[in-house]
């Protein structure tokens, strides 16, 4: 490889973790409510990591969440209220770069670095994986399925899953070698059989962004998953499309 063809590789990666992390886009909005703990921890690279816990009474399970490329934590307090309101303690993981976070250099890496040190904070307080729930939406579906991968819940819920970062662009521009090009590969299909939790797939069958193919081939790929197709869903609107899916993920996740 030729020093101008090195360059422009390093050139097209580093516009692919823009695209993958478009901390730019997302805010800085650190308003939660009197109901919402702000939890604090560091990484194992000594990264300051941030997460918003919402707690339940007597609550016997927790729902870790982890979000969307375009959004923050503060996105998604009224989704973890209404799982508080359903018996569920929820903490809403943040990534380094995203909303109040201090440190702006996400990877992949990075992700699982910030997810571990939040289930660690969880496993000091006594919060055993039999007690944790693992929840990724989009982007938020490698990290958590990473952390089953690793042990770290009992339960896997998947909303508009990819089977990789690469798969994604291969998709739209087939012509790429998109493995070389995306640094980023959250391959979630190549760990499918690794995964032994019970895994549940929820996805929109008119998804725009991540093909619904994707998320079928991922239920069947890992052993013990089901699919919760949603007729006529979106990339972003499948809670408020339809009602079943959160009564569906409370039920899965009991």
């Amino acid at each position: 490889m030729t020093l101008a063809m090195a360059l422009s590789v390093l050139a097209t990666r580093s516009v692919a973790r823009n695209y993958v992390f478009p901390v730019h886009s997302t805010g800085a909005d650190a308003t939660t409510g009197q109901d919402v703990l702000v939890q604090l921890t560091f990484a194992r690279d000594g990264t300051p990591v941030r997460a918003l816990e919402l707690r339940a009474p007597s609550a016997s399970r927790t729902i870790v969440s982890f979000h969307n490329n375009r959004e923050t934590a503060e996105t998604n307090i009224d989704v973890g209220r209404a799982l508080r309101n359903r018996g569920f303690d929820v903490v809403l993981a943040e990534y380094r770069g995203y909303g109040a976070s201090p440190a702006r250099n996400p990877s992949e890496e990075g992700l699982y670095e910030d997810a571990e040190a939040i289930l660690d904070m969880l496993g000091r307080r006594g919060v055993a994986p039999d007690r944790i729930i693992l929840w990724g939406t989009s982007l938020g579906t490698g990290v958590a399925a990473e952390m089953a991968r690793r042990g770290r819940g009992s339960r896997l819920v998947l909303v508009s899953p990819y089977t990789s970062i690469p798969d994604l662009v291969a998709n739209i521009v087939p012509f790429l070698p998109a493995g070389v090009l995306v640094p980023d590969h959250f391959d979630t299909l190549s760990k499918a059989r690794s995964i032994r939790v019970p895994t549940l797939v929820v996805h929109g069958d008119a998804d725009e962004i991540v093909p619904f193919w994707m998320g079928q081939r991922l239920s069947r790929d890992i052993p013990v998953a089901s699919l919760f197709p949603v007729a006529g869903g979106h990339h972003g609107d499948l809670l408020s499309r339809d009602g079943r899916v959160l009564s569906e993920i409370a039920s899965f996740a009991r």
